[in-house]
């Protein structure tokens, strides 16, 4: 069952050339439209399947600094502001709203290790709370039950998976831009080792800027030009309960589940961290600099099934430009979530807010997390080939920090100061980043 999401109508006319092509409607590619739109740029948006059809409408919505990797601090407090300007702009809020969120722990270690990284997180300017035990259970009140403590970070918030994306897609429209969907890109053309095309299922673009944003797909598109980014995809489990309940905090995190309060009224309910590794040929070949990251979190990730290999997710086979690719065979990546893990989500929901015991479940869905080996996305310029821009890997952050990464490709693309510190963010911080010689799966 996919989750839900905003519907909207675009254009079903690809135009012959662009100033920049933006590949992958996500939140990402959407907001990395919006900003080169609004700087004057000609933006053409292709989108394999629908604008948010994939993670950016299958997460929990959660836009935050709190327990940020230090790489990727500044880049989440200027997507909160960024958020709120976007949404100024557009006339539409996009759900987003600092409605604050709550941490709640009855693990000493781990309220220990809030507090640690709350004493580097002042020093940088961010607003972040330790709670006593008294404190942590007032907050918690609806829980029914007692905690030894927690955070509550009241300048973060939430915004709508289910719209933002569709909404800033329309928005790029609105002010000149171009935004197809079912328009898978096939590929790369170049010229005098420059981009200088995208061929398209529809045809060919012109252009000497291109932006990739395609999610799960980024690693399969790259091989085609020889370029090496190691990519895993983890299967996420989440549902949504309908509305009813009341006098729950906005967004909730304990270690047992988290829950977060829909547009509608609803509550999307997820256990954090928990997800199902399915093994693709692009995470075979790059284990090793996944292997790291596997032994931290043996606990809690699990073995997946074939479902990602079969939809030809992070293939690493080359394919022709003149024929049908495999995303144009899955349009939308909308796997089975794991049943016995939503059953555990629910079951635990439901113990530890008395309130969602008697609502039913609206929706389960699953969801490919794009992810990088040391869980912090690549957005970089300098990739191997000139005119070409990577922004994908987010790890499982990208919709909260969309706004910036967005923002930051838009700078990249035009030459300007970036908004943050890009160093970070190199894809050559994984070492080579050509391929060579490797054979296709």
């Amino acid at each position: 069952m996919s989750a839900p999401r905003l519907a909207v109508t675009t254009s079903d006319v690809l135009p012959p050339e662009a100033d920049c092509v933006v590949i992958g409607g996500g939140i990402v590619g959407t907001c990395a439209a919006w900003w080169l739109a609004r700087a004057g740029q000609k933006v053409v948006l292709v989108e394999k399947g629908a604008i948010g059809g994939e993670q950016s409408s299958r997460n929990w919505g959660w836009c935050r600094q709190q327990n940020r990797d230090a790489r990727e601090l500044p880049l989440s407090t200027r997507s909160l502001e960024l958020w709120e300007r976007m949404g100024a702009e557009i006339g539409d809020s996009l759900g987003f709203r600092r409605s604050g969120l709550l941490y709640l722990s009855d693990d000493e270690a781990e309220i220990e290790g809030w507090a640690k990284w709350g004493r580097f997180a002042r020093g940088e300017g961010v607003d972040t709370r330790m709670l006593t035990a008294e404190q942590a259970t007032t907050r918690g009140a609806a829980t029914g039950r007692p905690w030894k403590g927690g955070v509550w970070s009241p300048s973060d918030g939430i915004a709508d998976p289910s719209r933002a994306a569709p909404l800033i897609a329309q928005a790029v429209e609105r002010i000149g831009g171009h935004v197809l969907q079912s328009c898978a890109a096939r590929g790369i053309e170049q010229a005098a080792g420059r981009v200088c095309g995208v061929v398209t299922e529809q045809g060919t673009i012109r252009t000497r800027s291109v932006v990739v944003a395609g999610g799960a797909w980024a690693g399969s598109f790259l091989h085609q030009l020889g370029l090496f980014f190691p990519q895993a995809s983890a299967r996420s489990s989440i549902l949504s309960v309908a509305p009813g309940a009341q006098g729950l905090p906005d967004a909730l995190h304990t270690a047992p589940v988290s829950v977060t309060r829909r547009a509608d009224g609803g509550y999307t309910l997820a256990i954090s961290g928990r997800a199902n590794l399915d093994p693709t040929p692009g995470a075979l070949l790059g284990a090793r600099h996944f292997l790291p990251m596997f032994a931290r979190r043996w606990r809690v990730l699990r073995p997946g099934g074939t479902q990602a290999w079969a939809a030809g997710v992070e293939t690493r086979r080359r394919w022709a430009l003149d024929r049908p690719t495999p995303m144009e065979r899955a349009r939308i990546l909308d796997p089975r979530p794991d049943a016995g893990l939503i059953a555990r989500t629910l079951a635990r929901g439901r113990a530890l807010l008395p309130a969602l015991r008697d609502l039913p479940v609206q929706a389960a869905w699953g969801g490919y997390i794009d992810s990088t080996p040391d869980g912090v996305p690549v957005i970089d310029a300098d990739i191997g080939v000139p005119g070409l821009v990577l922004a994908a890997g987010l790890s499982g952050h990208g919709f909260g920090i969309g706004p910036g990464v967005g923002h930051l490709v838009a700078d990249m693309v035009l030459g300007r100061g970036p908004i943050t510190e890009t160093r970070q963010y190199r894809l050559a911080r994984f070492g080579h980043s050509q391929w060579g010689k490797v054979s296709d799966f």
